[in-house]
């Protein structure tokens, strides 16, 4: 089959022939007809955001495609279906600490570089080998709805943290980062999982127009300055009561100080859920006070993807009308020009815009 090949970081992907999967107990085997290309593929490529993944290796985090082929462990699916392949690879011998591999993309700790040895190439190719329970009935689509289906990859994120938290119906939350890819997906889960509100805060006039836009008065808009008790306070302002849930997804870049103005905005007994990238590449850590967290009893929660069961109530969700793919303006490219794709997702990395690959 063919593929695309990171060999080295820093080097360009290397389309080529490589060994199709071969199947065994526990896996299936997909032929991805569409897959993501993350805005920041090419700091993971480059070796800028140090993330854990042993050379050479397929890329690519999930995927939209149809089953291949089926092991003797799966009861429901069959050749032919449309999937979902969910990247986030878990460990089956601890089910309360599991290690998590993102099939292609990184691991966490040693154990996850073990489980990485195996669930190794991700979706930049033909096909790919998954583990059966990561792949998610989608139901009727046709070929050409696979690239609008490859949103729900990013929507996940935000989903997973809203679970951790546990959001409710009628709850007000603030999005850090709302600007941003992710958490503008952000917005739409939380609003499609029943939000009173949410509380966008950022610094581009345009965007923040654009998600009122689209998701009416239920958003609340608000132009940071770059002063943290100044921002925290317009956050407040622009709440209509308590903000009961503080979500940020502030990508390695940003300040500290922009990520605490934020999350100390929550009222008493709120919930923090953090699944950004403060600190990821050195530098000062995040501060908050010990004081406010016992005092305010403040609950933090620190996500990192999403439990085994999100992708198919996500999935339901869409399939309901609660949330919407078609936000999502996407771009494709054939495999022969991964190398593009990666720049084009760089370059065009805002809300609701998408890099697809259809190999």
């Amino acid at each position: 089959m063919k593929a695309a090949v990171l060999k080295s970081f820093g080097s360009p992907l290397i389309i080529e022939d490589v060994p199709e999967p071969i199947l065994g107990t526990g896996e299936v085997i997909v032929d991805v007809v569409a897959t993501r290309v993350l805005s920041y593929t090419n700091e993971v490529f480059s070796g800028e955001r140090k993330y854990l993944l042993d050379l050479p290796v397929i890329p690519g985090s999930g995927g939209i495609g149809r089953v291949r082929r089926i092991g003797p462990d799966a009861t429901h699916l069959a050749v032919g279906d449309w999937v979902l392949c969910d990247p986030t690879v878990r460990s089956r011998d601890d089910a309360r600490a599991p290690d998590i591999t993102l099939q292609g993309w990184s691991a966490r700790g040693e154990g996850g570089m073990k489980l990485q040895k195996h669930f190794r190439h991700g979706s930049f190719a033909q096909q790919i080998m998954v583990p059966t329970e990561n792949v998610k009935r989608l139901g009727a689509i046709t070929p050409a709805e696979a690239t609008q289906w490859c949103a729900i990859g990013t929507m996940l994120v935000a989903y997973g943290g809203f679970l951790a938290a546990k959001l409710q119906p009628g709850e007000i939350v603030l999005v850090s980062g709302a600007t941003g890819n992710f958490g503008s997906a952000a917005v739409a889960v939380a609003l499609a999982m029943g939000a009173a509100c949410v509380v966008a805060p950022g610094r581009n006039d345009k965007i923040l127009a654009d998600l009122v836009r689209r998701f009416g008065d239920r958003v609340r808009p608000v132009k940071l300055a770059g002063v943290e008790d100044e921002d925290r306070e317009r956050m407040k302002r622009a709440s209509p009561g308590p903000i009961d849930c503080v979500f940020d997804i502030m990508p390695p870049s940003v300040s500290p100080n922009v990520v605490r103005a934020a999350i100390m905005t929550v009222r008493s007994y709120g919930r923090v859920v953090l699944m950004g990238g403060v600190g990821m590449l050195g530098g000062p850590g995040l501060e908050l006070p010990y004081n406010w967290i016992m005092r305010d009893c403040i609950t933090i929660h620190g996500v990192w993807m999403y439990p085994p069961d999100a992708a198919t109530r996500l999935i339901a969700m869409v399939r309901s009308g609660l949330l919407r793919l078609d936000h999502y303006q996407a771009t494709e490219f054939d495999l022969d020009h991964a190398n593009e794709a990666v720049a084009h997702a760089a370059a065009n990395a805002g809300p609701f815009k998408m890099t697809v690959i259809r190999p």
